[in-house]
């Protein structure tokens, strides 16, 4: 871990957030796991997808893009630029239109004394790498574009999750529980980052990007002037990993909120119990168990408290609140 960038958000009552379903934040996922060394919890299965699809060379082709001591992409050649909008097929045919003095162009604003070793391959044949850069794209996601579609209900799904916690006021504990990876607390979100930096919201529009990649992806962009993106593991992704896409039916809003664990959870402590009780009662690992405490705690829904030998564990009033309000 090299660090955290520190987005601060400000009132949450004032944040503007959306959510959007976007194609080429998934494909720059699955190609940074699979093909550019940085992982993001991409199963072995789509790996091999990946790199099944990609032409020979690839791998030389995105050396630019993921190599370890700089992570800038330009605008004109990143699959998420047209952030919030927009798809695959749409970036590989601005790419096939796009000038190399553009990207060369860019290259010089970015890196303004010189450019790194890794981008001189592109300077020295930008035409040819575009080509080959657009035809990688291209390539990988149609070979994973069936798997986007099987996706859709999750996808809807972690709509309504965010509409439900931002119209029931409970924006901080879904900003909680959105990644392992994330930490949320105090008004700010931290997002591992190996060039940490810190940033403000300043009234732009938060918009969430569910990722059908792996479970451990995270990505974002922080500098826009019109709003801030945050890429991360689509909740349920693992289903699609076991071939099942469609998630389970249900109208429970606290389960869409929290998880449908963290719910059981949450209710199991009506009253204080200890650890091993509640794992009983909701058929959890210990292990487990206390991850999910953790998260609930941080998320002032639940209190914990050793008492001898035990940990006991019980509602806050805002669980309480909380449990009134989405049950």
């Amino acid at each position: 871990m090299h660090g955290y960038t520190h987005l601060r958000l400000g009132p949450l009552d004032q944040l503007r957030v959306s959510v959007t379903a976007h194609q080429g934040a998934t494909l720059l996922s699955l190609l940074a796991d699979a093909l550019g060394g940085r992982s993001q919890g991409v199963p072995e299965r789509w790996r091999a997808l990946v790199r099944q699809a990609a032409p020979e060379g690839s791998g030389a082709v995105l050396a630019p893009l993921f190599a370890p001591a700089y992570s800038v992409i330009p605008d004109s050649i990143t699959p998420t630029a047209c952030m919030p909008d927009g798809d695959v097929a749409s970036q590989c045919a601005l790419l096939a239109d796009l000038s190399p003095d553009t990207l060369l162009t860019e290259l010089e604003t970015e890196f303004p004394e010189f450019v790194p070793p890794q981008w001189q391959p592109v300077v020295e044949r930008p035409q040819e790498w575009l080509r080959a850069y657009a035809r990688l794209l291209g390539s990988v996601w149609d070979q994973f574009r069936p798997v986007w579609r099987g996706a859709g209900a999750l996808l809807h799904r972690e709509t309504e999750r965010v509409g439900t916690a931002a119209v029931s006021g409970n924006l901080d504990v879904l900003l909680g529980s959105v990644s392992s990876r994330f930490r949320y607390g105090e008004g700010s979100l931290r997002l591992p980052d190996q060039q940490a930096a810190e940033f403000s919201l300043d009234g732009r529009r938060l918009v969430l990007v569910p990722i059908v990649s792996g479970s451990g992806a995270s990505m974002f962009a922080l500098d826009r002037p019109d709003l801030v993106w945050i890429g991360y593991p689509m909740p349920g992704v693992g289903r699609l990993w076991e071939n099942c896409t469609e998630p389970h039916g249900s109208t429970d809003a606290l389960a869409l909120l929290l998880g449908p664990r963290r719910a059981a959870l949450l209710r199991a402590c009506e009253e204080p119990l200890t650890m091993g009780e509640i794992a009983v009662r909701i058929g959890c690992s210990p292990a487990t168990l206390t991850y999910h405490c953790a998260q609930l705690e941080q998320a002032g829904l639940l209190q914990r408290e050793r008492r001898g030998q035990q940990v006991r564990l019980w509602r806050t009033e805002r669980g309480h609140s909380v449990l009134d309000l989405l049950s």
